[in-house]
């Protein structure tokens, strides 16, 4: 039997976290250089703007493989202790845009949630969800699939704002708090 590899998947495009027009303080080169939240897989990245641009906070940029207006190059891959302060203290709030978004890509996930071993739920690794929520939800998805976050609230008791705890969870993820990956790569 042939192993099977699976292609890493790359960011088509990110959001701006900060913007460093003179580079890190503490580095011998003193180039622009950007933090970017990637709005796919949510990777950390550090790219170079090309000569002339100037990147603000929030601002959408092309990433991909064909002719990038803005970038001229991605740098790498970040971990989050990595980040300004700057782009730590935006983080939550462009992760809430992006979940905004695509609300439904997330309420499927509370439809569609599965268990990770036999004693442990996906739904139980959301902050602020625990076994009596985990079965509430399962319950209440069974009668009718959820159609939006407000939905979710309406009609699972005492649980925690569905769309916060998806923030978090993503936090988490970048963070590497554990191993499991649901909405990172």
């Amino acid at each position: 039997m042939q192993p099977q590899y699976t292609e890493m998947k790359k960011e088509e495009t990110g959001i701006v976290l900060d913007y460093l027009p003179n580079g890190h303080p503490f580095m011998d080169r003193r180039t622009p250089v950007a933090q970017v939240l990637g709005q796919q897989h949510f990777t950390l990245l550090e790219v170079a703007p090309k000569e002339g641009v100037f990147l603000s906070p929030h601002e959408i940029v092309y990433l991909g493989p064909d002719k990038r207006e803005k970038v001229h190059h991605i740098i790498g891959k970040i971990d989050s202790h990595q980040l300004t302060q700057t782009a730590k203290s935006e983080l939550p709030y462009i992760i809430e845009e992006i979940v905004n978004k695509e609300e439904n890509k997330y309420v499927e996930f509370f439809n569609k949630a599965g268990p990770v071993t036999a004693r442990f739920h996906q739904l139980e690794l959301l902050p602020g969800i625990g076994k009596k929520n985990m079965w509430k939800i399962i319950d209440e998805r069974r009668v009718k699939p959820f159609e939006s976050f407000e939905d979710i609230k309406k009609r699972v008791d005492l649980l925690p704002d569905p769309k916060k705890s998806i923030i978090k969870r993503i936090i988490m993820e970048i963070d590497q708090e554990d191993k499991y990956e649901f909405f990172t790569r």
